[in-house]
């Protein structure tokens, strides 16, 4: 059993990006910014207290017309140096506000990553977003990339007024990635299998039909147990850290985030005053994602 749980863990070690793809530095008007990452006058940069200990890095890129908020955990080998053009593209496309975070240990942000602390920080991102943007878990749509998707389910499962939910690229549960196990033991880690059925909200499955590294049978089951489905994505051809390059992609994210607004239609629209010169084109038509960029981020 032992070297079970010791297979367990390799298996799901992180690997935050080396070098840094950024830092955080703090200007003469005391704002702070992400060296390394281009400039951008509505995207907020924070640092915030996790109940682990540590201080971990978040951004908020804000959308002056937006209804709804996406709280986005990424994959295993990115950080948000690496993610900053995706979240300009889906800003602009989707029309939300997006707020992602690096995990402990990752980049600026302290501590070591563990399984624990990706719920502890996915916590103080959500905080912060109740604290300082006053967004409300009927407006918030939280997406899990990957590995992403064990604190995006950690906190889905808590949360019973969410907006929706989005899997991309998920697994089931540490173990099952290795062996095909048709229960849950206590060494098992990001235990998703089990808390989905905790989940009160539509949830959208995206995963790939040709995954290497998570099988497609993970996102198939999952949507399976979900309690409100809404249509899955299964990307054919579709590798693991290629999806966002498909057309298909931002195509059925789009009817999702529409799905949702059209629920809270009767609420008026949370306005944030934007600055000027959104460093986006609102009215493109195609996600600006290379390919090679996306297939050499090998991530868990």
């Amino acid at each position: 059993m032992g070297n079970v749980t010791s297979n367990v863990a390799a298996r799901f070690a992180f690997f935050p990006p080396d070098p840094p793809t950024y830092d955080v530095i703090k200007e003469e008007d005391g704002r702070l910014v992400l060296q390394g990452v281009t400039a951008d006058k509505n995207m907020d940069v924070h640092v915030l207290d996790t109940k682990g200990g540590n201080k971990i890095v978040a951004t908020f890129w804000k959308q002056p017309v937006a209804r709804l908020t996406i709280l986005y955990s990424h994959g295993n080998a990115a950080d948000l140096g690496q993610m900053h053009e995706l979240f300009i593209e889906l800003r602009a496309h989707l029309r939300v506000n997006i707020m992602s975070y690096d995990y402990s240990g990752y980049e600026a942000s302290t501590g070591k990553p563990t399984e624990f602390n990706t719920y502890y920080d996915i916590e103080a991102v959500y905080n912060c977003l109740k604290k300082e943007y006053g967004v409300k878990q009927e407006d918030l749509i939280v997406y899990g990339q990957s590995v992403g998707s064990g604190p995006t389910l950690h906190l889905a499962s808590r949360l019973k007024k969410l907006s929706g939910v989005v899997l991309h690229s998920a697994i089931l549960s540490g173990l099952r990635v290795l062996y095909p196990v048709k229960m849950t033991f206590w060494f098992d880690i990001f235990k998703n299998i089990d808390k989905i059925w905790h989940v009160n909200c539509p949830v959208l499955v995206i995963h790939g039909t040709d995954d290497d590294i998570f099988d497609w049978s993970h996102g198939k089951r999952l949507w399976e147990l979900a309690k409100e489905k809404f249509d899955p994505l299964w990307v054919e051809g579709g590798g693991h850290c290629n999806l966002e390059t498909f057309p298909e992609y931002i195509r059925h994210v789009r009817k999702f985030v529409q799905a949702m607004e059209k629920i809270s239609i009767t609420k008026p629209a949370k306005q944030i005053t934007p600055a000027p010169n959104i460093a986006e084109s609102e009215g493109c038509k195609c996600l600006r994602l290379k390919a090679k960029r996306a297939a050499s981020k090998k991530e868990l």
